[in-house]
């Protein structure tokens, strides 16, 4: 259990483990992070045979904004969790976003629709155990080192894995790659690459005895990169600060100096951060920014962070993630009964279709906090004219899947 969920008095229940069945599995996931276990739940669900390994121990801390926007919430709906999730989170109704001039805009959700701000420790174990509730097979601490590929090299039909001192390999029909921006398989296969630009860095802490936290989360753009707090329940704030590092620097020992400097650079942040106490140490994550070449191939497909990631700034990463993992699986689903698409070219085709508009708006926002020029003109518009700002609010909190 993190300290924040100690101060929050929430304490996680471990995710149990279940038999491991004696058949190779039908599909084995890499990854019990939200877009492996929103698939393995799927699939379980399906009646398909699923084994979800993970080299990580749940519950576990991770970086992250921990908001759920409204429209991956109404995911979470879809899937019968979202009321569990809920009951674990405080709600968010809107956004405060402010620029390095001082300019600030609040823009709100339509009634009645909100998202949920929960830790990601309290929320991947939630994930992981509907999971396991539906039947998937789940084993913790396996570190998966490479793809096997069929003497033919044609296809991917399993993985090779280190558990402790022991290794071996585990064969499957297909493989779902969910291992996270810096996945083995992907990398190994050639299938990803970080960007060259931006090289992005985020620094993630929890703070308490933060004033002036509302029902909103907070979004500070400044010339050098922004700054969003999330309120937690408790009382609790997660303060993530996305920088632009050039140079040499070393690895994750600025992360205190880098959000102190952060919230000391922004007036309004400085004074209600006078008395905050800083109640976790600082997580590092970078660079961000992962492209991809494709949506698999023969007998592997990717899904999460493993099938690119996006600059956090817009919030969606968790609709990436969920909406992510439910394609993977209804493209597994698809070929084990036989369809006429492989799996990795229906997925690639199902991505495109689902996240093609929302990656050109990430891509245009991005390149708008990375120009000072667009910054303070964006600031200027917004001092008089809001209405531009609430409305890029609403895309980026995919309000039209939460109407849906």
């Amino acid at each position: 259990m993190t300290l924040v969920s100690s101060l929050v008095e929430q304490r996680p229940r471990p995710a149990t483990r279940r038999p491991r069945p004696a058949a190779a599995p039908g599909v084995l996931i890499v990854g019990a992070g939200p877009a492996g276990s929103v698939a393995a739940l799927i699939l379980a669900r399906a009646g398909v045979s699923v084994r979800l390994v993970d080299r990580a121990s749940f519950p576990r801390p991770k970086l992250c904004g921990d908001t759920v926007n409204p429209g991956a919430l109404s995911i979470l709906d879809r899937l019968g969790i979202g009321a569990a999730v809920r009951a674990r989170a405080r709600a968010f109704t809107g956004m405060v976003v402010t620029g390095p001039g001082g300019a600030a805009v609040t823009a709100d959700y339509p009634r009645g629709i909100a998202g949920a701000a929960v830790e990601r420790s309290h929320l991947d174990l939630l994930l992981l155990n509907a999971a396991i509730a539906a039947g998937a097979d789940f084993t913790p601490a396996v570190n998966v080192v490479a793809p096997t590929i069929a003497s033919d090299g044609a296809r991917v039909n399993g993985v090779r894995v280190q558990q402790g001192c022991r290794s071996g390999e585990i064969k499957t029909r297909l493989v779902i790659a969910a291992d996270g921006r810096h996945s083995k398989l992907a990398t190994v296969l050639g299938l990803t690459r970080f960007a060259p630009r931006p090289k992005r860095w985020a620094f993630g802490a929890y703070f308490a005895d933060v004033e002036g936290l509302t029902a909103r989360g907070e979004m500070h753009v400044g010339i050098d990169g922004y700054t969003g707090v999330a309120p937690l329940v408790g009382g609790v704030a997660n303060v993530c600060v996305v920088r632009e590092l050039r140079g040499t620097w070393s690895h994750g020992s600025r992360g205190d100096e880098i959000i102190r400097d952060a919230v000391a650079g922004n007036t309004g942040l400085r004074q209600r951060f006078a008395r905050a106490r800083q109640v976790s140490a600082v997580t590092t994550l970078g660079p961000l920014a992962v492209d991809t070449i494709a949506a698999g191939r023969p007998g592997l497909l990717l899904a999460g962070d493993a099938a690119g990631f996006v600059d956090p700034i817009t919030g969606d990463g968790l609709r990436f993630a969920f909406r992510g993992g439910e394609l993977a699986a209804a493209a597994a689903l698809a070929e084990l009964e036989g369809g006429p698409l492989p799996a990795h070219e229906r997925l690639r085709s199902a991505r495109a279709r689902e996240f093609s508009g929302k990656w050109r708006f990430n891509r245009a926002l991005r390149s708008l906090i990375a120009s000072p020029r667009g910054i303070a003109l964006t600031e200027a518009v917004a001092s008089w004219w809001p209405a531009p700002v609430g409305m890029l609010v609403g895309i980026a909190g995919d309000v039209h899947l939460a109407r849906g």
